[in-house]
């Protein structure tokens, strides 16, 4: 481990890579810090850039989208109270009343500083979790994976927010979009319906702008909302007393974040939520919070970027997406010959650990970059979105399409992306069908080799030979059942 722990860390020493990373950082902020553009949306556009680069270069490039996009939604959530991404919920309630208090500046600060800390502290997090994981993943046998992917799918249902019901439906429409094809284990045609276009499957990267993008630049349009008045930035910078104030709910924050980005499915808003509602519990004048409290701020971005770094260990160890932007990232994984599972370790061992370096090297950037640019940053708030508009959707269609060359794709692009707006505004998350799409194919897989281990008597192989995956099978409904129960509480609160 060591040995790929240090060639890693040689291959991640490149010029290019922090120069692609600087450049996914300032693009990151500035779509996070426009009302309306989200971080997803500009994953998802910008993914195919990743493909014609190395993979050390590409995929830390759209980590630093990652990162920069989840801090760039907390500038217009606490200048004009309209967060940028959804992560950013939390950071408006006392973040836009520091703005009304003449402390915007401060404001921005804190959100800075604590984004920092959470994202760099549960990146180290990662690192020195990651391999023994890996290595424990690596005894896993198709039993005990197929147990793995179905818990997965069971805790991304109850916690995808919305109603469980309408997320197992949309978790059914993937599961059987990834039937569409070829039979992995018979070479069948399922669901083609005769055409020679559907033999291979559907493409992935189609799908996910189509159902992440689309519907974002649809809801935008529809909006159609006028830029708040901005004033300048108001008040003194963030002092070290404030900070060292709030650094024990920084931390607190951290732990909360990192513990969720292992669990597949929960993510930055839920991360934001569950980081200020324990602050404001664990504070000695709750009443404060809500009213303009530094604090309040620092507990909700420490929590929601601590959530990046940790979604990358049920990514890299068995190729689960723990939300939509490691969906994302898997394509990028997939596009550059990186099957995300057991045997990466082992094959490319040194390229991820080069990935994982680069992106803790990527939060120092992320501090210079984003204390020397604030004040850009927060113009950009009021920016007119018919400019953007037809710039994103150009992106969008480009990218569908530069991947495969195959005009075929564009279509898909534009079927997905109809069928997001319609899921949208009929209120069912897109997540749990893509997560049933991109899991669908290693479950079925998984279950056919189980099968026939198991020789046609499943019950004695599991009671008799697999403890292990019988006890996850067992503790599926039980952990999805606490999870859900959790949620609801923390939504109630």
């Amino acid at each position: 481990m060591l040995d790929q722990f240090a060639q890693g860390f040689a291959m991640a020493m490149r010029l290019d890579t922090f120069a692609l990373m600087s450049l996914g950082l300032f693009g990151g902020m500035v779509v996070g810090a426009l009302p309306g553009f989200t971080t997803l949306m500009a994953m998802a556009i910008l993914l195919p850039i990743s493909f014609f680069l190395d993979p050390v270069v590409g995929i830390p490039f759209l980590l630093g989208i990652y990162k920069g996009g989840i801090f760039g939604g907390s500038i217009p959530a606490i200048l004009i109270s309209m967060p940028g991404t959804g992560a950013a919920v939390a950071t408006t309630a006392d973040g836009y009343k520091l703005t009304q208090q003449g402390k915007s500046r401060k404001a921005l600060d804190m959100a800075l500083f604590s984004s920092v800390f959470g994202d760099t502290t549960s990146d180290i997090f990662t690192i020195l979790m990651i391999f023994p994981i890996a290595f424990l993943v690596m005894q896993f046998g198709p039993p005990e994976l197929f147990a793995v992917l179905l818990m997965s799918l069971a805790i991304i249902a109850v916690t995808s927010g919305g109603s469980p019901l309408k997320s197992l439906v949309m978790m059914l429409v993937g599961l059987w979009l990834s039937q569409i094809g070829t039979d992995p284990l018979g070479g069948v045609e399922r669901f083609t319906f005769g055409l020679f276009d559907l033999k291979s499957g559907i493409p992935l990267l189609p799908m996910l702008i189509g159902v992440f993008a689309i519907p974002e630049v649809a809801s935008v349009v529809m909006r159609n909302e006028k830029a708040k008045q901005l004033s300048a930035l108001m008040g003194e910078r963030l002092s070290r007393t404030e900070f060292a104030r709030c650094f024990r709910t920084i931390c607190r924050s951290t732990v909360i974040g990192t513990g969720i980005g292992i669990v597949p499915g929960l993510g930055q808003v839920v991360a934001a939520m569950m980081g200020y509602s324990a602050a404001k519990h664990a504070s000695s004048h709750p009443e404060t919070f809500g009213e303009g409290e530094l604090e309040g701020v620092a507990a909700a971005e420490a929590a929601n970027n601590a959530v990046n770094g940790p979604t990358m260990v049920p990514l890299l160890t068995l190729g689960i997406p723990g939300d939509n932007v490691t969906a994302i990232l898997l394509g990028a994984f997939v596009a550059q010959g990186l099957r995300p599972g057991p045997q990466l370790f082992e094959e490319q061992g040194a390229t991820v650990f080069a990935i994982l370096i680069a992106m803790v090297f990527c939060n120092l950037l992320f501090l210079v970059i984003g204390y020397l640019s604030i004040p850009f940053f927060s113009r950009l708030v009021t920016i007119k979105t018919s400019i953007l508009i037809p710039l994103v959707i150009m992106f969008a269609f480009a990218g569908a399409y530069v991947f495969r060359s195959d005009s075929v794709d564009l279509l898909m692009l534009v079927g997905f992306g109809i069928f997001g707006i319609v899921a949208k505004i009929a209120r069912f998350e897109v997540m749990p069908m893509v997560m049933g799409f991109i899991l669908g194919e290693p479950m079925e897989y998984a279950f056919g080799q189980t099968v026939a281990l198991a020789n046609d008597n499943p019950f004695s192989f599991f009671l008799t030979e697999r403890h292990g995956a019988l006890g996850l099978l067992i503790a599926t409904p039980v952990i999805s059942y606490l999870l859900w129960k959790r949620l609801r509480k923390v939504k109630m609160s």
